[in-house]
């Protein structure tokens, strides 16, 4: 069995009107819990590899009971988890259909993880056994004080001999504490070993530009490989960097793949016709845990990419931030399934 993967990152009560209907069309919502460390963290939970996740919730409070809880039915260690003053955030989102765009609303500020600061945590303790680091760049967008704690995890798992991974999850709502993402990310992703984004992310938070628009709805893939190629030149402590490829032609229909360069070779996955989507949210942080699982039990890096790939478009399928589906039903979609007849 690998040792455990570590992630760090502010958990959200998700709070979504039912079905595909509009915020508060009907006068309640349905109530779940999401963040993109524990997105993966709960992915890697299910495909079997050991899960620590780590933040900081408040005290006496027993929405973060219930998440806590929750996590250990997902097979995820929530031990790390520290207590400290602040709230509980939470997120709004409404999921969009066909041409009706998905959106989200946050409600997280003055939450417990916004407000810690470096020292709340003791990283040593935290890593204690564990074989592999994730971030996002959504937590030090969250606050400064976010920003040093993710600073100083990265740092301190690199100097354990950790592997660390890092999605940039570029979101331009959440940068308001002083610094623009390409201000703070480039200090972080200098000390990360396997990257993960979209052209997008590469553009906002690394200020690495190449000619790929980000809205046209089309994949220009021979720039990806000039795009991952000027990436790996400006941070050469990286291993490689992986870039989900997204065609959005609606809410409800998105063409999905991803390519990978390891600087051996640049590889693009298969293509999956995504139609008729529940829920992308999370699909991001599935296509994560998926390639951390693959880099971890799998021959090749190919193979790897093509986990995290069908991984990720399972999730589509399914309503909710967190990933339900395992191993098995992974490979059941790679070895040729699809097709959705039922199962018996």
């Amino acid at each position: 069995m690998s040792k455990p993967v570590v992630t760090f990152g502010e958990i959200m009560l998700r709070l979504a009107p039912p079905g595909f209907e509009r915020f508060l069309q009907s006068p309640q919502f349905v109530a779940t819990f999401g963040g993109g460390e524990a997105n993966v963290a709960v992915a890697l939970g299910g495909f079997g590899v050991p899960a620590r996740y780590v933040t900081v919730l408040p005290p006496n409070n027993p929405i973060a009971d219930a998440f806590i809880a929750q996590m250990r039915y997902f097979d995820v260690d929530p031990s790390p988890i520290v207590r400290g003053k602040g709230r509980f955030g939470i997120y709004f989102v409404e999921p969009g259909a066909n041409q009706r765009p998905s959106k989200v609303v946050y409600d997280r500020e003055g939450s417990a993880i916004a407000l810690a600061r470096p020292g709340a945590i003791d990283w040593a303790k935290t890593f204690d056994g564990a074989g592999w680091f994730h971030v996002t760049g959504i937590t030090p967008a969250i606050s400064e004080g976010a920003a040093a704690l993710a600073l100083e995890a990265a740092q301190a798992a690199r100097g354990l001999g950790l592997t660390v991974s890092c999605d940039l999850n570029f979101r331009k709502n959440l940068w308001k504490w002083g610094k623009k993402a390409s201000e703070f990310m480039p200090e972080l992703f200098r000390l990360v070993d396997v990257g993960i984004a979209n052209e997008e992310d590469c553009q906002k938070a690394l200020g690495i530009q190449v000619d790929v628009d980000v809205h046209s709805g089309k994949l220009e893939r021979e720039q990806y490989q000039k795009l991952t190629g000027k990436v790996m030149e400006d941070y050469p402590n990286l291993k490689m960097l992986a870039v989900t490829l997204r065609e959005s032609f609606s809410a409800s229909h998105n063409g999905w793949a991803a390519c990978l360069n390891d600087r051996g070779e640049f590889l693009v996955s298969r293509r999956y016709d995504v139609t008729h989507i529940v829920d992308r949210v999370g699909g991001g942080d599935c296509f994560a845990g998926g390639l951390i699982y693959g880099l971890l039990n799998l021959p090749s890096h190919r193979e790897a990419l093509e986990f995290a790939v069908a991984a990720s478009c399972l999730k589509h399928s399914i309503p909710g931030d967190f990933n339900r589906f395992t191993v098995d039903e992974v490979n059941g979609l790679l070895k040729g399934g699809g097709s959705g007849r039922v199962q018996r």
